[in-house]
């Protein structure tokens, strides 16, 4: 599949909201997701994720706002399925099937081959467990399952909600390179995860919502980039730097000794001069360069302002 340059390729999100009970789950959204790359949809509990991703595939209708996946709603689509292959859970599979039998059913309601059964089984190595019934498999192997499913009808957009979930170190390493070879077809990949650490190696580009609010939605690279770096310094008598910078507004994480220290946002060049002015001798100066769990935490606190931390591109308006 080549890459388009077309604004309706991928996935488009704009002003999308959603309440439930009175409570606003989805709070204006607007979002892009491109194809040939990997994006990661990442929130804290209950920000919104899932109502999201329902709302993209049309399984649940937005209050306003509208989710479009080639430049209309996915189930306005004459072959949808053939649009965007999803998996939203394993609690979603019937256990009394089995998993050729899960696949079986999807390809005869899609017009899939059944060719293409055995070829995904095979993909997500299953082929040995094809005539176990699912509530035999573990968690897993479920989730390899339902990749599967997801892959089965071929889709020129993939999204995926929590697949890291059971899956071990080598399932994970196994996604990962799923993944970038999905999306170096010219494919859109979008997962969410809470595995901060594993999508930090999966992702080209992270969206991140909190209370149904875009908080971010940068590469990932540059996400780490604007994200506070720590200082880590050492020396036998730190006290006049650590005063310097309290009083400078700095934040300083220091031992009761004195002797230790982490300074939050600032250039350890910085440092380095202040310590040459002040006349204090430093044993060790090393900087922490943010991962995406520190960028996550610092974007996803519960401070007052609920958009004091909005990083985004910007978003030309659409109309569908």
């Amino acid at each position: 599949m080549n890459v388009s340059s077309s604004s309706d390729e991928g996935i488009s999100v704009r002003g999308l909201t959603k309440s439930y009970g009175g409570l606003r789950v989805v709070d204006d959204l607007s979002f892009d997701v491109e194809p040939g790359q990997v994006t990661g949809f990442l929130g804290p509990n209950g920000a919104g994720k899932s109502t999201t991703l329902q709302m993209i595939l049309g399984l649940t209708s937005p209050d306003s706002g509208t989710a479009a996946i080639h430049g209309r709603p996915l189930p306005e689509h004459a072959e949808p399925a053939r649009i965007a292959g999803a998996f939203l859970g394993a609690e979603h599979m019937l256990p009394g099937l089995t998993a050729r039998g899960h696949l079986d059913w999807i390809a005869t309601a899609t017009g899939t081959e059944p060719a293409r059964i055995d070829e995904m089984l095979e993909l997500v190595d299953l082929t040995r467990a094809r005539s176990r019934r699912i509530s035999q498999l573990s968690l897993g192997m479920r989730q390899r399952l339902g990749i599967a499913a997801a892959l089965l009808t071929d889709p020129d957009v993939l999204i995926l909600d929590e697949p890291l979930n059971g899956l071990d170190p080598a399932g994970i390493t196994w996604l990962r390179t799923l993944l970038t070879d999905v999306a170096s077809t010219g494919r859109t990949v979008l997962l969410s995860s809470h595995l901060l650490r594993e999508m930090e190696l999966i992702a080209h580009h992270v969206i991140i919502i909190r209370d149904g609010l875009l908080i971010a939605d940068r590469p990932l690279d540059a996400l780490r980039r604007e994200s506070s770096t720590r200082v880590q310094v050492q020396g036998t008598d730190l006290a006049p730097l650590l005063d310097h910078l309290r009083a400078e507004g700095w934040t300083v994480d220091a031992d009761e000794m004195g002797a230790h220290a982490a300074i939050t946002g600032i250039d350890p060049g910085e440092i380095f001069r202040l310590c040459v002015r002040l006349g204090v001798e430093l044993t060790g100066l090393a900087a922490e360069e943010p991962d995406l769990e520190d960028a996550f935490l610092g974007l996803t606190d519960t401070g007052d302002d609920r958009h004091r931390h909005t990083l985004t591109h910007p978003i030309e308006t659409a109309t569908a």
